[in-house]
């Protein structure tokens, strides 16, 4: 019989819905950092459940690293990422960049700090939604003459004119292609294009069906997100990895465990015990260019992860967004062709290296995780927009598409050793990518990538600092990430001795 005490019950054991409940009402805000719970008799009383439940329930949350525990005192929560970052003074060094700096723009600290967060005396509606953030977005707002932060590429290197000759084409190939809607599972013309391209370059054995277009890779990971974690459930993330993802997953009460990324990859001794200890959901995975050190998983260890997955029980989430980005030989064949299980969801984005604007992406997975992803790609916009669907799809598929990805590598790789050439000057330590958009520099021990931002950004300036990256709050980092990408070599070389200029007034202070 339903009990009216808690409207929230579904077929899960009673210990997890209550430790759902409670993670929903931590994640929208209505308890915060260090903030105590309600005793165990009392929530106990409150849902109608028995004590022993609600003990269950707490100890999870503390195994969990969501709340913790204090000897004859209660439970309290545990901060969360952006409770971390404050305590770590990120949102109190970035506070002196006014609102009225770089063109009016709100400052971090209002874009990073939900009401409740700043000590507003905010307090959510009846009707609420957790509270939301993606700190690389917010940063990347922010308007500076030399931009660090962004691993998009110039637009002066990407094909615009040759573009516009395709816009042309496709209103005369589809002249009522403005009035037509794309299926929710994408244009079946470029589905079949890139089932070809997968096995000419791959030899992944795709039918058309295989394939979901998404609106970039970033709405790729949130669908999969989506469907594959609910509160409490345990993934692991690389560390560091892609901010932009760790915000996606700790929106959907993800419990993240992260193993470190080394330039030869995981230790895969170390990742088993993981696995084997905290028994995961899903592993989510950057392995070629990662991002944001650069490094390349190993074949043979691609290989194993699949194994591993497979006699586990859990499934890899692959994001492959600058594989073609390389600057010597190719990669590793992608993790997803190792798989003969449907253990591997794979991402592959081709926006950066093309056309950002036209936000395409692919993902491949196994028919039975396909149906669940196009429902909620149907919620989510009904499918992505056609036109651009076609327009890629025929510069795709053009003999100057390989001439472009020629002479995109070069520049990409002249404007990485222009970086270099200035790091040079420093004490700072990095390892040289082979592809990719970034370089990840390890600053001296000791020195603050968050005070380091906060004085380059008062010198127009700006890179993602390490603590963006991390997975967990227990791990910080004195890291930096630099983007070469997005500004042309003399900018580079004009910001980098800003920002170098920067790190040396902060020296002086310590």
């Amino acid at each position: 019989m339903k009990n009216k005490h808690h409207d929230f019950l579904t077929k899960q054991p009673l210990s997890q819905q209550v430790t759902d409940f409670l993670l929903i009402r931590i994640d929208r805000g209505d308890y915060t950092a260090h903030d105590k719970l309600p005793s165990v008799r009392t929530l106990a009383q409150q849902l109608g459940v028995h004590r022993l439940t609600v003990f269950k329930s707490y100890q999870q949350l503390v195994h969990n690293g969501k709340i913790y525990a204090k000897d004859r005192s209660g439970y309290y929560v545990m901060p969360c990422i952006q409770e971390e970052l404050k305590d770590s003074n990120l949102l109190h060094n970035l506070a002196s960049v006014s609102d009225k700096s770089y063109d009016g723009t709100r400052s971090i600290q209002q874009l990073l700090s939900p009401p409740i967060l700043a000590g507003i005396n905010f307090k959510p509606p009846v009707v609420s939604s957790p509270l939301r953030t993606n700190m690389l977005s917010e940063l990347q707002a922010h308007h500076v003459d030399y931009q660090f932060s962004k691993a998009l590429i110039d637009p002066a290197l990407l094909p615009n004119a040759y573009m516009s000759e395709y816009v042309k084409k496709v209103f005369d190939l589809y002249p009522k292609l403005l009035g037509t809607y794309s299926t929710v599972q994408g244009d079946e013309e470029l589905r079949v294009t890139l089932a070809e391209y997968f096995k000419k370059r791959h030899q992944f054995f795709l039918l058309p069906e295989d394939i979901l277009i998404t609106s970039g890779a970033q709405q790729a990971i949130d669908l999969i997100a989506r469907l594959m974690i609910k509160p409490g459930d345990t993934i692991i993330m690389e560390r560091p990895t892609y901010s932009g993802a760790i915000d996606i997953f700790r929106q959907q009460g993800a419990h993240i465990i992260s193993i470190p990324m080394l330039p030869d990859g995981y230790d895969m001794d170390e990742l088993e015990s993981i696995i084997r200890n905290y028994k995961p959901r899903m592993m989510y995975v950057t392995p070629t260019f990662h991002n944001p050190t650069g490094y390349v998983l190993p074949a043979s260890k691609r290989k194993r992860l699949v194994e591993l997955a497979e006699e586990y029980h859990f499934l890899i989430t692959e994001d492959d967004t600058t594989y073609d980005m390389y600057f010597e030989e190719e990669p590793p064949l992608p993790i997803y062709g190792y798989d003969t299980e449907g253990v591997v969801m794979y991402i592959r984005s081709f926006s950066k290296y093309i056309a950002p604007g036209l936000r395409i992406a692919a993902v491949l997975c196994s028919p039975w995780l396909m149906k669940d992803l196009l429902t909620l790609k149907s919620l989510a916009d009904g499918g992505s927009p056609l036109l651009g669907q076609k327009i890629f799809m025929h510069y795709f598929t053009s003999s100057r598409m390989q001439t472009h990805m020629e002479k995109l590598r070069i520049a990409l790789s002249l404007r990485k050793e222009a970086m270099e050439r200035c790091l040079a000057k420093t004490n700072w330590e990095w390892t040289p990518p082979k592809g990719g958009l970034d370089l990840w520099v390890q600053l001296p021990e000791g020195v603050s990538s968050v005070e380091l931002l906060r004085r380059s950004l008062a010198l127009s300036v700006s890179f993602v600092p390490g603590p963006f990256c991390e997975p967990d709050a227990v791990h910080h980092s004195s890291s930096i990430r630099l983007s070469y990408c997005y500004t042309s070599e003399r900018q580079i070389e004009e910001g980098m001795q800003r920002l170098i200029d920067a790190y040396d007034s902060l020296i002086h202070t310590i």
